[in-house]
């Protein structure tokens, strides 16, 4: 495994982990984003798609699959601005933007590892 495919590997292990809390224990997620408890259905189908991500992200890295890496630096930079436009419109309180931050910081480390390895 390269770096850069260590580095998203490892945030796959993270989103996994969300995943499974958002399937198991979605209220205790959802209150420290400062949201009302639901027993709705909803949170559970978002934490299917993180772990689906996540499937992605940690065969990805495990394969060094260059294209995918690349692909994820972008993505994974977009969702700090997705977030802060969601904090600036009211419709979330600024601790989600910590979950951006931690999608902007894996981003720039597979960035980095991607440029060191040519």
């Amino acid at each position: 495994m390269s770096n850069a495919g260590r580095s998203l590997f490892i945030f796959g292990i993270y989103l996994a982990v969300l995943g499974f809390a958002m399937l198991i224990i979605p209220n205790l997620l959802l209150g420290i984003f400062g949201l009302p408890s639901t027993s709705e259905v909803w949170i559970r189908v978002a934490g299917v798609l993180v772990l689906v991500i996540a499937f992605y992200d940690i065969q990805a890295g495990r394969n060094s699959l260059t294209s995918f890496l690349k692909w994820s630096v972008i993505a994974r930079t977009s969702i700090i601005f997705f977030f802060t436009a969601l904090v600036l419109f009211g419709l979330v309180k600024p601790v989600l933007i910590l979950f951006g931050a931690l999608d902007l910081a894996g981003a720039v480390w597979t960035f980095f590892a991607l440029r060191t390895s040519k």
